[in-house]
């Protein structure tokens, strides 16, 4: 019989009749022969001894479609030597099927996994302008892989896959990777704003009356007024009309007058409109913002009490093809001083420019000034720092480094470990989302005249410089410890007994201290998990969909850097241990300090700027005049125009949201996702001492001796607080909380 549990959920009650030899139904196949798709969440099989999970949480489309039976196993975990001779067969034939024949068009009923590269961001059927390089498959332009979509090449380039409308929010993902319904209609109206924005046409084309500039600092703070732009937004409904699908209007334009175009303050400006003026807030910000993975300590000198942002090396043979675009880049390198209290203070900022001959470049020197022409000349200067960093950040950090890396481990865990595999189920949770989030980039972020491309100063460039720093990466680096090592934020520690292995040299680090706690209870977490499973290396040596998953992320997803030296060898715990640490963390608390604290910070273009359009001015010229005349006004011309900037801002207005969906580090989206009483006490623990780190990071923020919690913003370091007791997940824009995975 079926009853209405809700308006959505339905649940079935099904008897059956099984042999009383039959054993313990360890999986089921299920059929839909109804039109329509719908979503399993779970099942559960009742006998007369105990009751048997099935988390399923997958789409169940019509057989008509799908020519073939859904297969699904149950919370039991085992390793491949350890599978019930009845279910050996099964267990393969399901990994065959998602691996698919690497042929044809995926379609939406689809849960076929596989590798491709980067070869639907530029749209040659535009015109030649759209075209770019196919990133991944070539030493010119390494990259990660994607999931394969099988779309149609284009026409007028052979090399690239024809694209999708990027409305439509119409990609392919394999159907277990895609939004839950709700997640998807959230997005789509968190992007709306943006979209509209991104779809305006240039500023060149607005009318008369309405400035690209802005004039003065109250009319940029207009922006987050509920009467921000009202002309602006006039005028681009009515243009809207001939850009937008019909079927999307009416969505876009009830949003519009809904929230009328209305964004809450950023932090940065909430309590003190200047204090991202302030150079103990520039210098805070590189380890305590949403950025604090690029600053490293010069230990050679001054006792390791200096340190140094660099954008110089990557940026340097880019600058004359990007600043002949019309934008003004330089390539930066900042000293800072660490204090006795333990705060940063910028001592110089150099601003580098290619010369007219190889090897030679031309180098200003800024140094700090409170008042007067110097202190108005370093502002600029600090700009220019300020838009390399933000440019990194996004692109490289944010997108590259977590991302785009993670994706071919997705892959590779669904066509290579099975749902049965008990890695599959530690990692899984982390996968959540991130496949999707991905392909819309692919169609509106990263693409040819996608909002990177229109608002990061490399422009067109933007992936070819990604590639560049892609050339760097190392898996071996990328977990926190490693990773502080690397930048020389930290030493070794000869004590056996600190569970991190190192000693920070910058004792008020946030991300760093924060982030060292987390890392720690992830990696004993994994350590007992890993070892209940396994007994010995032999075992890990011997699982063949472990080595076959981690040789196809070598040779496959990360295929560029299948001869790399560094990679882990799977045949120790610690090894295993190390590598899935690493996985976790990226997904988890990296990707989480890096994104969602974009509003309060990025969210106020002065303070983040993703492009400069005026070089800092020199003596004599007349552009140096101007200045003189109103520094104000050219520090503002020299930020992104006004719809550049609000773009900007959106973006991050979205990007900074939770969903009301997220499941946060140290919780499930089922309380039987596995089913071993020893697991899910040990998880039990894992989220306790999450709990016991939400409250030592609030004890910190509470200290008034450690400056770098607050600094003169006054804005508290949450965005490693993992979040784990909330009961419910918190939508919207909240700048704490760790979920499980990059989920957008």
């Amino acid at each position: 019989m079926k009853h209405s549990h809700d308006a959505q959920t339905m649940i079935y009650k099904i008897k059956i009749h099984i042999d009383s030899h039959f054993g313990t139904p360890r999986a089921f196949l299920i059929q839909n022969k109804h039109k329509k798709k719908f979503f399993l969440q779970s099942a559960s099989i009742e006998t007369n001894d105990h009751i048997i999970h099935f988390d399923c949480n997958s789409w169940i489309y019509p057989i008509k479609k799908t020519k073939s039976d859904r297969l699904f196993f149950s919370n039991r975990c085992c390793l491949p030597s350890h599978t019930p001779r009845a279910l050996v067969e099964l267990r393969k034939e399901e990994l065959d099927r998602l691996r698919g024949n690497g042929m044809g068009e995926r379609k939406e009923w689809d849960r076929i996994y596989d590798y491709d590269c980067y070869n639907d961001l530029g749209d040659p059927d535009k015109g030649p302008e759209h075209l770019r390089p196919v990133l991944g498959g070539s030493r010119l332009f390494p990259y990660p892989r994607r999931g394969r979509t099988g779309r149609k090449h284009s026409t007028a380039g052979p090399s690239c896959e024809s694209r999708p409308q990027p409305m439509n929010f119409d990609i392919y993902v394999p159907s277990d990777e895609r939004f839950g319904p709700n997640k998807l209609k959230e997005l789509k109206s968190n992007c709306v704003h943006a979209m509209v924005h991104f779809l305006s046409p240039k500023a060149e084309f607005l009318p008369r009356r309405i400035s690209a500039d802005f004039h003065s600092f109250e009319e940029l703070l207009d922006m987050f007024s509920s009467n921000r732009n009202q002309t602006i937004e006039g005028w681009m409904r009515d243009n809207l009309k001939k850009l937008i699908p019909v079927e999307h209007l009416k969505e876009i334009n009830h949003a519009m007058k809904e929230n009328h175009g209305q964004l809450p303050i950023p932090q940065i400006i909430s309590e003190n409109e200047w204090a991202w003026k302030d150079d103990m807030e520039f210098g805070r910000q590189m380890i305590a913002g949403t950025h604090p993975t690029r600053i490293q300590c010069l230990t050679a000198m001054e006792h390791g009490r200096i340190f140094m942002l660099d954008h110089h090396d990557y940026l340097i043979p880019y600058l004359n093809r990007i600043n002949a675009n019309g934008v003004c880049a330089y390539a930066s390198r900042t000293l800072l001083f660490l204090r006795s209290d333990g705060m940063l203070k910028p001592l110089t900022i150099e601003l580098s420019l290619p010369g007219q001959y190889p090897h030679l470049e031309i180098h200003r020197v800024f140094l700090p000034a409170k008042q007067g022409t110097q202190a108005a000349l370093w502002q600029l200067a600090k700009a220019h720092v300020l838009a390399n960093d933000a440019v990194y950040h996004q692109l490289i950090s944010h997108w590259l480094y977590t991302h785009a890396v993670i994706e071919p481990f997705i892959i590779a865990t669904k066509r290579r470990l099975s749902v049965m595999h008990p890695i599959h189920r530690l990692l899984n949770p982390h996968f959540k989302d991130t496949m999707h989030i991905n392909a819309l980039a692919r169609l509106i972020l990263i693409n040819s005249g996608g909002i990177f491309e229109r608002i990061l100063f490399p422009g067109e460039i933007c992936m070819q410089i990604s590639c560049d720093l892609y050339k760097e990466w190392r898996f071996k680096e990328q977990g926190l410890p490693a990773d502080l090592l690397k930048r020389s934020m930290a030493v070794k520690d000869p004590d056996i007994n600190n569970p991190t292995g190192i000693q920070l040299l910058l004792l008020d680090y946030p991300y760093a201290t924060d982030g060292l706690e987390i890392w720690v209870v992830i990696k004993e977490w994994v350590k007992d998990f890993c070892s209940f499973f396994y007994k010995d290396n032999e075992a890990i040596e011997g699982d063949v969909e472990l080595q076959a998953w981690w040789s196809e992320i070598r040779t496959n997803g990360h295929g560029d850097k299948h001869n790399d030296t560094w990679w882990y060898q799977l045949t120790t715990l610690s090894n295993l241990v190390e590598a899935l640490t690493t996985l976790i963390w990226i997904a988890s608390a990296k990707h989480a300090s890096l994104n969602y604290g974009q509003h309060a910070y990025n969210g106020y273009p002065p303070n983040r700027p993703t492009l400069c359009r005026k070089f800092v001015p020199l003596e004599g010229r007349v552009e140096f005049g101007e200045f003189l005349k109103d520094p104000d006004k050219f520090f503002l011309g020299m930020l992104p125009d006004r719809f550049e900037m609000s773009l900007a801002v959106a973006l991050v207005d979205v990007l900074s949201r939770h969903t009301s969906d997220e499941v946060y580090l140290g919780c499930q989206q089922s309380p039987g996702w596995i089913d071993n009483e020893v697991i899910q006490n040990r998880f039990a623990e894992f989220k306790q001492e999450l709990k016991e780190i939400q409250s030592r990071i609030m004890q910190r923020n509470r200290d008034l001796k450690l400056k770098n919690r607050r600094g003169p913003a006054n804005i508290e370091y949450t965005l490693l607080y993992p979040d784990t007791s909330s009961s419910a997940s918190t939508s919207g824009i909240t700048g704490r909380g760790i979920p499980n995975s990059i989920s957008i």
